[in-house]
């Protein structure tokens, strides 16, 4: 068991520096997600709800398996994965979970195909940083159309403040975490909708 443990954290590496040194851009990241941020992150979901979760940006599969850890089954992960490369791996290591090969930007057009109305919750692993203000802010906002009220969407970063900022009357963002065992050091942030709003 430690030993195919072992095996699949190597894949899982090999993987993302095979990707990250043709496109460090479009990665984000100098070095894999930390498992102890993926727990972190995949603490959010409620394993009681019906509804599926919704991962986007999963890379080389760290946070899918803290999902799948928490109690979740494959078939009710969505993964939506913009990389075409990570996509065998991934379906490798985790059967049964929905990859979608397909763009973050565009959730609300994969959700609607794949007959989904809400999430429980949303967990991002999306370079934010790297794309325009206006939108990673239309991106929070799509995203927290598709979540059952007062769920959040769950996103990390690793800048010292949140990658969309606050804009109180289409969502609140909230600091959960920060974790200095990931390489670089990241924060992460909860973004809902405020009370009283519903879509």
């Amino acid at each position: 068991m430690m030993r195919h443990k072992l095996a699949g954290k190597l894949e899982e590496n090999l993987e993302f520096y095979k990707e990250w040194f043709g496109r460090p851009k479009m990665i984000g990241a100098i070095a894999p997600t930390s498992n102890t941020m993926a727990k972190i992150m995949a603490n959010v979901v409620r394993p009681q709800s019906n509804l599926p979760v919704l991962e986007l940006g999963p890379g080389n599969g760290v946070i899918t398996r803290a999902i799948l850890e928490r109690g979740i089954a494959p078939e009710n992960l969505v993964s939506v994965e913009y990389c075409a490369e990570f996509l065998p791996g991934l379906r490798r290591r985790y059967p049964g979970v929905n990859f979608v090969h397909g763009d973050a930007f565009k959730i609300p057009s994969i959700a609607e195909d794949l007959g989904i109305e809400k999430f429980d919750v949303a967990i991002s692993a999306l370079p934010l940083l790297t794309f325009p203000l206006l939108q990673r802010v239309r991106f929070v906002d799509r995203v927290l159309d598709l979540l059952e009220a007062g769920r959040p969407l769950v996103q990390f970063s690793y800048g010292p403040r949140p990658p969309a900022p606050s804009r109180s009357k289409l969502y609140v963002v909230d600091h959960l975490d920060t974790v200095l065992r990931n390489l670089p050091p990241a924060r992460i942030w909860t973004y809902r909708r405020p009370a009283g709003k519903t879509d």
